[in-house]
């Protein structure tokens, strides 16, 4: 009579994952790529730590803690821009990369962003300095603000995952466009406001009025709303590299991109909030155009093609 062997846990768990091709060898990493983008991630983790200090001005330039942290957040933008140039250029592209870029962008363009908007609006309307919004506060006002700030997470979380799951290439050809607000844009709407009320704050003469820096505040969690929202959308964004800026192009194209350079330079706060708001705005006013025209298209695909032959008869 044969003996049957029961298998241990171990064993039975080392067969299960095998089985389930989890004991595949890791593929080679491309060095480069992934040096830039956990780039992203340190940034997205500095701006987080900034934002966790008071508002006040830092030596560097006498920016404020905010505008520090979003500076950190447009530079992990950069690294994010450039690590799949960097992974195309050297061959190097994998679902790994992918996968790594999607974990960065979720604290650089997610968290960093969500908690610099509760860190400035705490500043006007909390207890103390050093408060932060939370759950548990007794402020209706506060708990709205905190629950949108975890919406805009959660957003955030739910596009990088849709993303990842319906991109079937790795291949430039797929990436000429966006289903929903990129998590990048997103947190440029939301970066690029505060660096613009902070601007504001530190430019005018004498100071704003309280009454002016506490009301303007409040458009800060409007624009995370709805930078969230247009993240879990099915509106379509074009991507602005990949589409506009790489290839060749006409003269006329470049000198497009090229003239408004001066002005940005010049007034970089308040362009960086205009084209930021402008990119997620088109969007829903792309949509709305497309739609009507289809709509008109169908009108006139319907209209009676003897109807002027008719009327000339009478």
């Amino acid at each position: 009579m044969t003996n049957l062997v029961e298998p241990t846990p171990r064993r039975s768990r080392r067969r299960a994952l095998k089985l389930r091709g989890f004991s595949r060898p890791l593929p080679a990493i491309g060095v480069m790529p992934t040096i830039m983008t956990l780039g992203n991630l340190v940034c997205g983790f500095a701006a987080i730590h900034y934002a966790s200090k008071p508002v006040s001005q830092t030596g560097f330039h006498g920016w404020s803690t905010l505008t520090v942290a979003a500076t950190l957040v447009f530079v992990g933008m950069f690294f994010d821009a450039i690590d799949g140039f960097v992974a195309r250029l050297t061959r190097s592209a994998s679902e790994f990369g992918a996968q790594l870029d999607s974990m960065a962008d979720m604290v650089t363009f997610g968290v960093a962003p969500a908690f610099m908007m509760l860190r400035l609006v705490s500043h006007y309307f909390g207890t103390t300095d050093a408060a932060i919004f939370s759950p548990d506060a007794q402020s209706a006002y506060a708990k709205a603000t905190w629950g949108v700030a975890g919406l805009y997470i959660c957003c955030t979380a739910l596009r990088l995952a849709r993303f990842n799951a319906e991109t079937v290439s790795l291949e430039l050809e797929g990436h000429r466009s966006f289903r929903g607000l990129p998590s990048p844009g997103a947190a440029g709407v939301v970066v690029s406001l505060i660096i613009l009320h902070q601007h504001l704050v530190a430019q005018s003469t004498g100071g704003l009025p309280d009454s002016m820096e506490r009301f303007s505040s409040l458009a800060i969690p409007a624009g995370v709303l709805a930078a969230g929202l247009l993240m879990v959308s099915r509106l379509r964004y074009p991507h602005v590299v990949n589409r506009y800026l790489r290839g060749r192009k006409d003269f006329a194209t470049v000198a497009k991109i090229v003239l408004p350079i001066p002005l940005c330079i010049w007034y970089l706060q308040e362009s960086l909030a205009v084209a930021f708001l402008l990119y997620a705005l088109s969007g829903p006013l792309f949509h709305f155009w497309s739609s009507d025209r289809r709509r008109a298209v169908t009108i006139a695909a319907s209209a009676p093609v003897d109807g002027g032959a008719q009327d000339a008869s009478r």
